[in-house]
């Protein structure tokens, strides 16, 4: 059974160079061919949701492109009211089994 995560370990950024030695422990690839490995999933990912497709991956999660309306906003420090012009943004939607274990591991 897994150690409970701490709270370092919960504030801790994963980047990809710790993404790439993971692999390489793993995998036991070179760490060149897991950085590069890493960057083909990554531009893929990337490609997909530039073409407007989604991308899903099993047991993991979606990352969906969503169209935003132009609307009316205000500037905080004038209150200055501004026309955001439509434009996209990402997003991610975790998968239930995702979710499932990241609630348990913080009960």
């Amino acid at each position: 059974m897994k150690e409970p995560i701490t709270g370092e370990q919960v504030r801790k950024t994963i980047t990809r160079t710790n993404l790439a030695d993971a692999l390489h422990e793993q995998v036991g690839l070179s760490r060149n061919e897991c950085e590069s490995l890493l960057e083909d999933v990554l531009n893929e990912i990337t490609d997909c949701l530039a073409t407007g497709d989604a991308f899903k991956m099993s047991n993991f999660a979606s990352f969906l492109i969503r169209h935003k309306k132009e609307r009316i906003g205000r500037n905080p420090k004038t209150g200055e009211e501004v026309a955001i012009p439509p434009h996209k943004v990402v997003l991610f939607k975790a998968s239930t089994k995702l979710k499932e274990q990241t609630d348990s591991r913080n009960n």
